[in-house]
């Protein structure tokens, strides 16, 4: 049997276990890594910026609630590579590590509806002041008898540019993505986040040309952006972008910031709770966006749109925007797909570009359910 048929053997019998687990793989790295830990081991900080001081492996939702707790698996077994972890004795693992996930109904909207809430979401938009809004949906997909493990390392192996992860939580769950989206991350003595937005198919020549509503699309969240450096008195900074950055299926625009960690030196969760959500995920500007998707959207985001990733471990932080997810149901898989609404967006078109991010995931599932 090959390592990587071990592993996914491996992480099934985790999720049979139920322990409380991460493991991911970093944008252009061909290397998992997992953290492992008891569940008196996992903290429940109960504001964004309670993460001041702590370490460990972070999974937010978008909004903090009773049923959507913000997690942090502080580090109990931390290992790297396929050989470290299948190392790890399962033996002296204990079951049931983890909690139930609180019972929640999903709302799926058909066409027509997504479409009509478009409609009044540009409406909205085009007599009120709020200039962009970020309108989701859920896509159910059938699960059968497929490996979770399988499906993770597929997804691992097709969408090398992106953090892939697999997640089982208490209260939160089982869920799984391939997010391109940099929340912020340190390299050395310097930090960095990145704006992100727009969206088109990715196209196999790299020669992309941007439409007027990607471009205004993408500087909504540049501009908030700086507008939190401004708060914070983070200067100087450096840019680099737009340009394109491609992930899975398809490609975005995407602006680099890099500034000096001093900056943040006692002040990183702070600064985390101020960054998120950003108009990328919610809209500009930020609160009047944030009330709109409360009336809008039928379904609760959960984790989709928070962010997760390595928290001061090994002090390094890495953290990823909650995108291009599903949950992961006993019966069928709940994939959570938006797109940002401007004044020039066409409706049937934004149901495209949900149906395009919803991609990356449907063909790892398709590819392991016919194999």
């Amino acid at each position: 049997m090959t390592e990587t048929k071990t592993l996914a053997l491996f992480l099934d019998k985790l999720i049979e276990k139920n322990c409380s687990f991460a493991v991911w793989s970093m944008p252009g790295s061909q290397t998992p890594e997992l953290l492992l830990t008891d569940k008196k081991d996992l903290i429940y900080p109960a504001q964004f910026n309670k993460l001041n001081g702590q370490e460990g492996f972070v999974f937010a939702p978008y909004q903090i609630s009773a049923q959507t707790p913000l997690v942090l698996l502080k580090p109990g077994i931390v290992k790297k590579g396929i050989t470290e972890i299948l190392g790890i004795d399962l033996n002296q693992i204990d079951d049931n590590q983890t909690d139930e996930p609180f019972e929640h109904q999903h709302q799926i909207i058909d066409k027509k509806v997504y479409l009509d809430d478009i409609e009044n979401t540009i409406a909205e938009i085009k007599t009120t002041k709020l200039s962009k809004v970020i309108v989701s949906r859920l896509i159910p997909c059938e699960r059968r008898s497929e490996s979770i493990g399988q499906l993770y390392l597929q997804l691992f192996q097709q969408t090398p540019n992106a953090f892939v992860y697999l997640v089982n939580l208490p209260k939160a769950g089982l869920w799984m993505g391939a997010t391109p989206e940099v929340l912020l991350k340190s390299e050395g003595k310097m930090l960095e986040t990145v704006s992100l937005a727009g969206t088109q198919t990715r196209r196999g020549d790299s020669d992309y040309s941007w439409h007027t509503k990607d471009i205004e699309e993408q500087a909504f969240v540049s501009r908030y952006l700086l507008d939190v450096f401004y708060r914070f008195n983070i200067h100087p900074y450096t840019t680099q972008g737009p340009e394109t950055l491609e992930s899975g299926k398809v490609a975005h625009l995407m602006t680099s910031f890099r500034f000096s960690a001093k900056k943040l030196a006692h002040k990183l969760g702070d600064f985390l709770a101020e960054l998120h959500p950003t108009p990328a995920v919610c809209g500009y500007p930020k609160s009047k966006a944030a009330k709109f998707i409360a009336k809008i959207e039928p379904h609760d985001r959960r984790y989709y749109t928070g962010y997760l990733g390595p928290w001061r471990l090994n002090d390094c932080v890495r953290l990823f925007v909650n995108l291009r997810c599903m949950e992961i149901m006993p019966d069928q898989y709940i994939l959570y797909s938006g797109g940002g609404i401007t004044a020039r967006s066409v409706p049937e078109e934004e149901w495209e570009e949900t149906n395009k991010k919803a991609s990356t995931l449907l063909s790892a599932i398709e590819a392991v359910q016919t194999t």
